[in-house]
């Protein structure tokens, strides 16, 4: 089977045979030739790329062909011929979904070819695009790219599902780093609306002068500078979704404007006055805790029951320490990938390390410590002394969770353990204890080494 096929409906055998003729010049075009729409649609089984239709078949209204192949076949391309130029008829056979209308002259065979020309680029493009978008919605298959076994994240994944399944607003909370960009890809890009755009934007990256225009785009001279019209990034978002990062940044002006727009569901670009209708989907992403901010002032509270929709608060993640050697792995392993070495392995005294670490900066500052890690490895082993940490306050980091007095006694010394290479003697003398008391720890499997 030949690579691009073309259906000619057409009941005037000559005029049918010559665009045939004059298509197959093309090797790479399959074309079939039909005289009635009858014919026509018993063949749509066979999928077309293309198809040329006479609007004046003796046996089948045009329009009704026409709506009826976009309906069975909606990728399949519909280029209108007719023997008469009537700019209504075209406009609504456009509209109805044809690519074009033609009126049958002496140059019509020249302009079909220019018009499949388009239609197999276009197609191209429009394979590329899908197979982007399918290798995106791999990466971001949750069960795949979001890593964990601990309850906490069990819980986060039943939520993602539910998202999935509905069209409902997605409010994601959790400290720097948890990964709720990851998060909002993932139930985009496994949601009904995976084939649309998903558009970011980090409100609080954004000039308050500006996000207006950013958001709701702006008329040719709405502003000095404003040389073109420009889309905001709703619009641009389409039947998607768009994510609004860090919106508990954003000032209070701004918010009312949003509230309005998330109400009447259409945006007004500056300095214009056409309304124009959304169909995104919304999710968005802090780290403030918004009902606080909403109690202090800072944050509308009709904007924020609004927004609030399905609550997902991502763990840090001191709080699924289970996770840590998982998440640390699957960093080694995709780093390793991406730079065509060898997968090293993590020693007994590195994972200690690992686990001895509340990592503030959670996931992001993982990730970030294992690539160094692996870089710094000279062998196929990485080792404690490749663990660096960023310097920052230990005490800070050590409260950041509530533990019992014996909790945070165990936790300093496994701290001093782990600085002085494990030697008992040496941790014994910096904490100013009998070298007993690690002794008997160690026996009891609350500190290793």
């Amino acid at each position: 089977m030949k690579g691009f096929k073309i259906f000619i409906a057409e009941d005037d055998v000559w005029y049918s045979e010559l665009l045939r003729y004059h298509l197959e010049l093309n090797p790479d075009y399959e074309i079939r030739t039909f005289e009635s729409g009858k014919k026509l649609i018993k063949a749509l089984h066979e999928k077309p790329d293309v198809i040329t239709l006479d609007y004046s078949m003796p046996d089948t209204n045009g329009e009704q062909l026409l709506s009826y192949i976009k309906k069975e076949l909606p990728e399949t391309e519909v280029v209108i011929i007719s023997g008469q130029e009537d700019i209504s008829t075209a406009i609504g056979l456009l509209k109805e979904g044809a690519y074009d209308y033609l009126v049958k002259d002496d140059e019509t065979k020249e302009k079909i070819w220019q018009t499949i020309l388009h239609i197999r680029e276009n197609s191209s493009l429009k394979h590329e695009l899908n197979q982007l978008r399918d290798e995106v919605r791999q990466k971001y298959d949750f069960s795949k790219t979001i890593k964990g076994n601990s309850e906490a994240i069990k819980k986060t994944f039943n939520l993602i599902e539910k998202a999935v399944i509905t069209n409902i607003t997605v409010s994601i909370t959790g400290e720097t780093g948890t990964g709720k960009e990851v998060i909002a890809k993932a139930i985009h890009y496994n949601s009904d609306r995976k084939k649309e755009p998903f558009i970011a934007i980090n409100v609080s990256a954004i000039p308050s002068e500006l996000i207006e225009s950013e958001l709701f785009g702006h008329e040719r001279g709405a502003f000095t500078g404003a040389q073109t019209r420009r889309k905001g990034k709703f619009e641009e978002a389409g039947r998607g979704t768009i994510m609004l990062d860090e919106i508990g940044e954003m000032d209070l002006n701004m918010q009312s404007k949003l509230l309005r727009v998330l109400q009447e569901k259409e945006v007004v670009r500056i300095g214009g006055n056409e309304q124009v209708k959304l169909n995104c989907r919304i999710i968005v992403a802090t780290h403030r805790d918004l009902l606080e901010e909403v109690k202090k002032g800072n944050f509308r509270e009709d904007l924020y029951y609004r927004l609030l929709g399905l609550p997902i608060e991502l763990p840090p993640l001191r709080k699924r320490r289970e996770d840590v050697l998982i998440l640390a792995k699957y960093f080694i392993e995709e780093f390793s990938k991406e730079n065509g070495i060898l997968v090293k392995q993590l020693s007994e005294k590195a994972i200690n390390k690992l686990m001895g670490y509340n990592f503030p900066g959670n996931i992001r500052e993982l990730k970030a410590i294992i690539e160094l890690a692996i870089v710094l490895a000279d062998g196929d082993i990485i080792d404690q002394e490749n663990i660096n940490y960023p310097s920052s306050d230990p005490l800070a980091e050590l409260l950041m969770e509530e533990r019992s007095l014996k909790e945070y006694n165990d936790k300093i010394i496994q701290h001093f353990l782990n600085k002085h290479n494990n030697n008992v003697i040496e941790a014994a003398k910096a904490l100013n204890i009998g070298k007993s008391t690690i002794y008997r720890m160690l026996k009891d499997e609350t500190v290793q080494i």
